[in-house]
């Protein structure tokens, strides 16, 4: 089984091997040549339109943390207000798109701030309630400039001048054996000329300790099952950037930890199918409460949650599709 490899980087680049600062764990932490060729798509528009049950890792991470949060964005379809917080994240991660725009020279710290004003416009123009999250325009500059320091400590990081992603805000989709689609979104896919794959997610928070580790590489090793099944290669690295502290945490994944990652995520849809049959989407009380912002309805808040909404049938069911599926699965808090 691979391990993680974590590192926390004061100075130098994290593809520089020798950069100091740098603490390196074991041979997992080997980063990919980041020179890219192009590649063809790797979902195709038949399979896009696939019209059976699919499922997203953010949407699989809201059932993990609690089947009532994942009814009331599903399900319900209950519209969340903007928060100062996930705008931020949305805003650095349009900048580190867009940022790769600019010729390899001209990926410097002083163009990704100058992209902050057109991005946020950019977005504000799309979401409207965006503007409405500060009273005034010192508090949005305050605002604004927590995201340059973020895009700041990215160049600590990594030097984009050395890197050309193939894929950026790249759109995957798998269809499983099992009847289940898996979609999402890269943030950037590096592939070197040997053909080697890096799957990169940009994060605004701060790295998990390591004992949480496992949570945030789910979603990694999800993208990953995706690319291998479509593309029959497995990715060489997942690595994580987070912003919020400047760390870096890679994971090479293997093959044993892909067919691990498929059962989990089987076993994670039947049980989504069963809140779904019966209607028992309970809350799941943890220190992720706080930031909910659907306290009002829920009853560990002494809220009510409203009627279910009458949802079409599903033909056939993913349980009798899984009925031959291993009964070893993980625990789905795992």
């Amino acid at each position: 089984m691979s391990e993680a490899s974590r590192q926390i980087l004061a100075n130098g680049l994290a593809d520089a091997p020798d950069a100091p600062g740098v603490t390196r764990a074991a041979a997992t932490a080997e980063v990919i040549p980041a020179e890219a060729q192009a590649v063809d798509a790797v979902a195709d528009e038949d399979a896009a339109e696939h019209a059976g049950p699919s499922l997203s890792p953010s949407r699989a991470a809201d059932f993990m943390v609690c089947p009532l949060l994942y009814r009331f964005r599903v399900i319900d379809r209950i519209p969340e207000l903007p928060s100062p917080v996930a705008a931020r994240g949305t805003l650095v991660h349009a900048v580190l798109e867009h940022l790769f725009d600019e010729p390899a020279h001209g990926r410097t710290p002083a163009a990704a701030r100058a992209l902050l004003d057109p991005q946020w416009d950019r977005l504000a123009a799309d979401e409207p309630r965006l503007s409405e999250l500060f009273e005034n325009e010192a508090e949005r500059l305050a605002w604004l400039d927590e995201a340059a320091l973020m895009l700041d400590r990215y160049f600590t990081l990594e030097d984009p001048t050395r890197i050309e992603p193939s894929h950026r805000e790249m759109s995957v989709r798998a269809l499983l054996a099992s009847g289940l689609t898996l979609r999402g979104y890269i943030d950037r896919l590096d592939i070197a000329r040997t053909g080697e794959i890096r799957i990169v997610d940009y994060k605004t928070g701060t790295a998990p300790r390591e004992e949480y580790e496992a949570r945030a590489l789910f979603q990694m090793k999800f993208y990953a099952l995706v690319l291998w099944r479509t593309m029959d290669t497995i990715p060489r690295i997942l690595q994580l950037i987070y912003l919020g502290n400047g760390e870096i945490v890679r994971y090479a994944p293997d093959e044993a930890d892909l067919l691990a990652t498929e059962r989990k995520i089987n076993a994670l849809w039947q049980a989504i199918d069963r809140a779904r049959t019966s209607g028992d989407w309970r809350p799941r009380q943890s220190r992720l409460c706080e930031w909910c912002s659907y306290q009002a309805l829920c009853p560990v808040f002494g809220g009510t949650p409203p009627p279910l909404p009458v949802l079409p049938e599903q033909a056939p069911p993913l349980a009798a599709a899984l009925a031959t599926t291993p009964s070893d699965e993980p625990a789905l808090g795992e």
